[in-house]
């Protein structure tokens, strides 16, 4: 069939060295031809003399493309292609075929086929046609590689970040949505406890049921001894109808108690009542109702030393501590922040259109800042950023006072804990993200709001840093 073999090789281009080829052919001139090309390319070849050898090949081997003869001995090939296709579904075929048969080569295709060449066929052509296999499978890969990132990237329900810290939070979560028993979600303001309250209800089995948040801090007490528990008619002035509380409404759901240290001592007795004996009584009432609802439990604050201080119940702290889950703060969790950044720009976007990214500099601040404010003020600090920004960059100068101030703040006296250069913040920021998302530098620039001009010329720069001195340590 006229293949040459002397070509130039393209394997490290297309990394087809890792790539396994099968070559099903009864013509041993050809099945060498084949492999002769392929190999030169970069391909792991092996051979098969018909269907019989090619099946157990197919079962032993992680096999990616398949050059088929339609004609096999003993065989019909669409019968082997449907075969390989069982076996392998992720796997390219490519049919080998005479011009006599071209219409079976086009039956081939619809069946699942990649692509076909026609006997006889030269060098050129076949290289040609496998380097484009090569490519397809490639993008594919990397297609299903962003489609789990993107999957990924915010880790769990609607929380994200893939910082180790995060990904004990996910466990524990994952172990508390599978469970009925209360759960005690801890943390500062503003790093997502309610997100985690929901994570768990919306991950476990009766997601399909209620989830009620009620802010304890927000209400008086006796407002939120009626939402809680209901009222019944003439309870007190103004109540003019009965109405059931949110314990009884949510019904195989769950409530999220948000700031359940406020509650008063006495509201305290009679959730923990309601948790033990899974029944309530509505205000006004002598009747009891029974309930069927999960409690999840949040606060910001210390419950250990309210009980030491008398204005937590004991009791209701054990009972609420059945699972506890302390959730970190931004400052501990850094190497979140360019995900976090990516995800509440692409918000911003769905809102407005505006696709924004942030310039150096700003994101060199965002990672120096401690967040005392945590998840909500950085949202909150993009969100204005996005408002001043006269372009789809946001500058350093976009960004709140505070931030901005931050970089002219003299060092503290002996004693403060070492200063991390902005650039080296930043380095870190990269290579984080790079290695959160596996080397795929388009994705980690997507994230860290840069373009992919800055991060080449980022990682370039870095690699220059270092060649001087492994160059000096050399003997």
């Amino acid at each position: 069939m006229g293949l040459v073999a002397t070509m130039p090789a393209t394997a490290e281009a297309l990394r087809t060295d890792l790539l396994n080829l099968l070559i099903v052919d009864d013509d041993r001139a050809v099945r060498e031809g084949c492999r002769e090309v392929a190999q030169a390319l970069g391909f792991q070849t092996c051979v098969a003399e018909d269907a019989a050898h090619a099946y157990r090949l197919l079962d032993a081997r992680s096999i990616d493309v398949v050059l088929l003869d339609l004609k096999l001995p003993g065989a019909h090939g669409l019968e082997v292609l449907q075969q390989v296709r069982r076996r392998r579904p992720q796997a390219e075929v490519i049919v080998i075929t005479g011009f006599a048969t071209v219409p079976s080569a086009v039956a081939a295709m619809k069946n699942g086929a990649y692509d076909y060449v026609t006997k006889p066929f030269n060098a050129e052509e076949l290289r040609a046609l496998l380097e484009r296999a090569a490519r397809h499978i490639k993008l594919a890969g990397e297609n299903r590689l962003l489609r789990e990132k993107v999957r990924s990237k915010q880790g769990f329900g609607n929380l994200i970040g893939r910082s180790p810290e995060m990904e004990k939070i996910y466990r524990i979560i994952a172990k508390a949505a599978s469970s009925s028993h209360p759960v005690l979600i801890l943390g500062e303001s503003g790093t997502g406890k309610e997100l985690v309250a929901r994570s768990i209800h919306f991950s476990g089995p009766n997601r399909d049921r209620p989830f009620i948040p009620v802010d304890c801090g927000s209400l008086v007490p006796t407002l939120i001894e009626s939402e809680l528990f209901g009222y019944v008619r003439g309870a007190f002035t103004g109540a003019a109808r009965s109405k059931e509380g949110l314990l009884t409404i949510a019904n195989g759901g769950t409530v999220f108690l948000d700031e359940v240290a406020e509650l008063p001592v006495d509201l305290q007795a009679k959730l923990l009542r309601a948790i033990q004996e899974k029944e309530i009584r509505p205000v006004g009432s002598t009747r009891r109702v029974p309930i069927q609802v999960r409690i999840l439990a949040a606060t910001n604050r210390e419950l250990d030393t309210l009980v030491e201080q008398g204005s937590f119940r004991k009791d209701l702290y054990f009972r609420l501590n059945v699972l506890a889950l302390r959730i970190p703060p931004l400052r501990e969790r850094k190497p979140d922040i360019p995900l976090l950044v990516g995800h509440f720009l692409e918000r911003l976007t769905r809102v407005d259109g505006v696709e924004r990214t942030l310039s150096d500099d700003a994101l060199k601040v965002l990672m120096n800042h401690d967040w005392p404010g945590n998840v909500r003020e950085l949202e909150n600090c993009l969100e204005r950023a996005s408002a001043m920004s006269s372009g789809p960059l946001i500058h350093l100068a976009d960004l709140p006072t505070n931030l901005q101030d931050s970089l002219a703040r003299p060092l503290a006296g002996p004693g403060t804990p070492r200063v991390v250069p902005i650039a080296e913040l930043e380095k870190q920021a990269i290579l984080s993200t790079i290695a959160q998302v596996h080397g795929d530098k388009l994705l980690a620039a997507r994230l860290l709001g840069i373009g992919k001009t800055t991060l080449y010329r980022k990682l370039k720069e870095y690699a220059a840093r270092e060649e001087p001195a492994e160059a000096g340590g050399r003997p």
